[in-house]
């Protein structure tokens, strides 16, 4: 099980949407996946928890976590061998952990917790929420939206995580994005440059 929610090691930049819901992360996702011509891993917990409430009238409990958790690193792995340079990600396993911590009066599966530690990335792009709710059949905490704010930024400062705040309009927040990928594709350059400078 362990190994199911680890990385697989792939040589491209990787940038996750992160932040509560309803603050515009898919359809930032689906702008960067255009701009850099590449593909985008989406939310796996959301084809997951839709099919539950469409089967069950359930929503989310703690023993989905870890099917969730899987099935996100499954499509991301996947995903990563596709990918052009970058690959944008919806979310990843520490946002489930947030959201674990939140829902579920702080328990986090230790797996989880682990993974959700181990797992790198380039860039987080922490969501704010000055975009409007919108209501579907699995967002449920529109009166908490701040709260939930502050729980994940706490846990991008926590784990040292690389961040940017977006805020503002849809175009606002992709010009702070793009601005902030290109600087890392770049600097990922210069390495490799310098490396191969060395090596000869």
């Amino acid at each position: 099980m362990e190994k199911k929610l680890r990385q697989q090691k792939a040589n491209i930049v990787k940038v996750v949407l992160f932040g509560p819901e309803s603050t515009g992360k898919t359809t930032l996702s689906k702008q960067l996946a255009r701009h850099y011509n590449t593909v985008w891993a989406p939310e796996y917990a959301r084809e997951y928890l839709q099919k539950k409430w469409n089967n069950e009238r359930k929503t989310c409990e703690a023993d989905d976590l870890i099917p969730i958790a899987v099935g996100q690193m499954k499509l991301e792995n996947k995903l990563a061998k596709k990918a052009d340079r970058v690959l944008i990600c919806d979310t990843d396993l520490l946002e489930t952990k947030v959201y674990s911590e939140e829902y579920y009066g702080g328990f986090v599966d230790p797996l989880l917790d682990k993974a959700a530690k181990e797992n790198t990335y380039n860039l987080y792009l922490l969501t704010y929420i000055d975009t409007p709710w919108e209501e579907d059949d699995l967002r449920d905490r529109p009166g908490q939206r701040k709260e939930m704010f502050d729980a994940f930024e706490s846990a991008l400062k926590k784990y040292n995580r690389p961040y940017v705040l977006l805020t503002g309009s849809k175009e606002a927040r992709l010009q702070i994005a793009v601005n902030a990928i290109d600087k890392i594709i770049a600097n990922k350059k210069n390495l490799a440059s310098f490396s191969k400078s060395l090596e000869k």
